[in-house]
């Protein structure tokens, strides 16, 4: 907020006491709205605030947006919510501020376009959902995002940043917790780890570099949520007591998921999550693959969209079955397919490192691959399709293997990426088998946004047929001949 005439804490106080909330008392700026604000007036280019629903961030951001609109000249201020009914409620909160505001003058609403104008400066506030996949042309002087852990993708974000070096603009973005594994929790850890003034409480974390600034209000993650003055200290906001919250928490309709989510600001993954984090913690051990040990392979062949996917395994016995390090090779995405050769690089690179016995693969456009792994790593290759009686198949050994204890891993990132991104789809007969989430839409490209889970499918698969070695049932499959 560079432009226009000085932005400091005491006068923003001050202006805000002008504003009346929707109960008809003067807006009085809480302790933790007020600390982030000193950061946001600072100049930090990028301002994160993620914190509990229900503590007043919605609020906050209208105040924001009104105050920079009224002191800055000629401001653009854009604020993407993540729906269009999130836009008409980011709307009417800034719209119920100057409609209740008798000294807020100058400040016009227009309800088609979500608009709202301040003729002293020039200034517009527009409010629009990041699915009308509009921004790519503007010129913000302060960029606002609601919600970023409900947008489909970080494009509309990324793009904005882009553009804040046209006018020293900055972006505020206002969040609860994610799913473990999205972009938005990728960010939010990056920004944690990358922060040069880290400042930690129990249940708070400012963490600032040159470029960005994150306020951060959560329960511990060894910290228990049932605990109501422990989720109380994690939501900052006044009105929020340990009394409200076990009204809450004891409501027929609240979900532990949902708690966990919204209440403790934890990122939750959806109630049909396939394997959850205890389950994928608990199979984690420090020990890799011993070099030189023979190993099965599980593939999954992607060349234009989704990656290809190896997935080493290792059995020492058939209470210790070893998946190695997932490698997940991105294909270009932009019409041309991946590199075969890059493919049989890594497969010889694998090969070097632990001999190759066996190969499990869908053979749909594999035939080639097939005949050079016989032909150049003397290993067999076994065909497994993908069809829902194969792929239950792969659920069901998969999960029992975890549950038994039997199934274990290294805590590679893209594995445990793709194990993560998976739910459970139910089949008409009954069975189970893996899927990824339903797809979203890139803002930029209007491409689908894909949360893959192919090292995963790859894994189940060699996984099954190794099982079928050991005795744990009839495994239909065909050697590639």
């Amino acid at each position: 907020m560079s432009e226009g005439r000085p932005f400091t804490l005491a006068h923003f106080k001050r202006w805000a006491s002008r504003l009346v909330l929707d109960n008809g008392k003067p807006w009085r700026l809480q302790r933790f709205q007020a600390e982030f604000v000193r950061d946001v007036f600072s100049g930090v280019p990028e301002c994160w605030l993620v914190v509990p629903e229900g503590n007043g961030k919605s609020t906050l951001v209208a105040g924001l947006a009104l105050y920079h609109a009224e002191h800055t000249k000629d401001a653009w201020v854009p604020v993407a919510a993540s729906s269009r009914d999130q836009a008409r409620i980011m709307y009417r909160q800034a719209k119920g501020f100057v409609n209740r505001s008798p000294s807020l003058k100058g400040f016009q609403c227009f309800d088609g376009y979500r608009r709202v104008d301040f003729r002293g400066m020039n200034s517009q506030i527009e409010v629009f959902s990041a699915d009308d996949r509009t921004g790519d042309g503007v010129i913000p002087s302060l960029c606002i995002v609601d919600e970023l852990h409900r947008h489909k993708s970080l494009d509309l974000y990324e793009t904005w940043r882009g553009k804040l070096g046209k006018r020293g603009a900055q972006i505020v973005a206002i969040s609860t917790a994610g799913e473990p594994g999205s972009d938005f929790e990728l960010v939010r850890e990056r920004i944690r780890q990358l922060g040069t003034d880290v400042r930690r409480s129990e249940t708070f974390i400012r963490a600032r570099s040159e470029s960005v600034v994150l306020h951060e209000w959560a329960v511990p993650d060894d910290g228990d949520c049932e605990d109501m003055r422990l989720v109380a200290r994690a939501n900052p906001f006044s009105g929020v007591t340990a009394k409200t919250l076990r009204k809450n928490f004891e409501s027929p309709t609240m979900t532990l998921q949902h708690w966990r989510r919204f209440k403790c600001n934890l990122p939750t993954r959806s109630d049909l999550a396939a394997v959850t984090e205890a389950e994928w913690a608990a199979a984690r051990v420090d020990d890799g693959i011993p070099r030189g040990e023979p190993v099965w392979l599980g593939i999954d062949l992607g060349w234009k969209v989704d990656p290809t996917a190896t997935v080493p395994l290792w059995v020492r016995d058939p209470e210790f079955r070893l998946l190695g390090p997932a490698v997940i090779l991105e294909p270009p995405r932009d019409g041309s397919q991946l590199d075969a050769h890059l493919v049989e690089d890594t497969l010889q690179s694998l090969n070097d490192r632990n001999p190759v016995e066996r190969v499990v693969m869908d053979m749909t456009a594999g035939e080639q691959l097939a005949q050079w792994l016989e032909e150049n790593l003397g290993c067999e290759v076994v065909e497994r399709d993908q069809r829902n009686p194969s792929a239950a198949m792969d659920f069901a050994r998969f999960m029992e293997a975890l549950r038994m204890g039997w199934l274990r891993h290294t805590g590679d990132p893209g594995l445990t990426r793709h194990v993560m991104n998976a739910i459970t789809r139910v089949l008409p007969g009954g069975d189970s088998r893996f899927a990824r989430p339903a797809e979203g839409r890139s803002v930029n490209q209007n491409v689908a946004v894909r949360r893959h889970i192919d090292a995963l499918v790859a894994a189940a698969m060699v996984h099954t047929v190794a099982a079928g070695e050991l005795g744990a049932g009839e495994v239909p499959m065909a050697v590639y001949a």
